[in-house]
């Protein structure tokens, strides 16, 4: 008895350094991870004399005038409506095809399926750098170069691999009575997928949301070379110009900073249950 006690609290002391070192490790990274936005966010409300004073310290009082001159002295606000349009048509389009062609790859029996859904998913280790020169050389045949639609279709198309991939996984997790008894009641595919498949399957859809608004509003590659106008320059694109002007200036750059981040943080706020919700239920099930 005295060695089943002595075994069971030997154990319960290895699982609390275990569980000790893990959450140590965790905060480390979480640190490591927020002082570059803390440091953004403090330099962004100094001035600039007081930032050439102390560069590290927390600001005397907070400076807004850096945001104001960000958002009217500058195109940022032209740039963030440009980089909302390529996001909402991309994500958009890469949602309904992916929901498609998962819903075809896990629910439908045809030949070759197993074969397209691994040709689908090595797309995913295929950088976009080496597509670069074929995609401009046909875009320019075709005249989409600046154009919206030319590259929300770049977009969508670098995107619905992994979004085909985690939806498919997710999709052959519905039970099949349910199927069934759609089945029964006289329903077809498109009404299942509509009525049952993805009303279950939202937080699978919001984490895509998420993660691919995410890739296409940090995307810096195919706006510079795509999008070539000045009026169809995305928000990534005009911060590059942005730094290259204002390069002195480190208060009024980290304030565009911050307004740049502000999108996206908001959007993994209200979206942060289904989120995670959605990357457990992908990688348990």
């Amino acid at each position: 008895m005295t060695a089943t006690k002595t075994h069971s609290r030997r154990w319960r002391s290895t699982v609390s350094l275990s569980d000790a070192l893990k959450q140590g490790v965790l905060l480390i990274a979480s640190f490591i991870a927020l002082v570059p936005t803390f440091y953004m966010i403090m330099t962004a409300l100094k001035s600039e004399e007081e930032y050439a004073i102390d560069k590290l310290g927390l600001p005397d009082a907070p400076v807004f005038e850096n945001f104001r001159a960000v958002l009217v002295d500058s195109p940022f606000l032209a740039w963030m409506v440009n980089s909302f349009i390529l996001v909402a048509g991309s994500v958009a389009l890469s949602i309904v095809v992916s929901c498609l062609a998962a819903y075809a790859i896990a629910r439908m029996e045809f030949k070759g399926r197993d074969t397209l859904l691994a040709l689908s998913t090595s797309l995913m280790a295929v950088p976009p750098v080496v597509m670069i020169v074929p995609l401009f050389v046909l875009y320019t045949q075709l005249d989409l170069i600046s154009t919206y639609q030319g590259a929300i279709l770049i977009y969508a198309g670098l995107i619905t691999p992994f979004s085909v991939y985690l939806l498919t996984t997710f999709f052959r997790t519905v039970p099949n009575e349910l199927f069934e008894s759609a089945r029964i009641d006289g329903a077809g595919d498109f009404l299942i997928l509509w009525q049952i498949v993805l009303p279950l399957s939202l937080p699978a859809l919001l984490t895509l949301v998420v993660v691919n608004s995410l890739y296409v509003w940090n995307d810096l590659l195919i706006a510079i070379i795509f999008l070539q106008e000045d009026s169809k320059r995305t928000l990534m694109a005009g911060i590059s110009v942005f730094q290259g002007r204002y390069n002195n200036q480190v208060p009024l750059t980290m304030a565009g900073m911050v307004i740049a981040s502000a999108p996206m943080f908001i959007l993994y706020v209200v979206f942060q249950k289904h989120f995670i919700r959605g990357l457990m239920a992908g990688a348990i099930k």
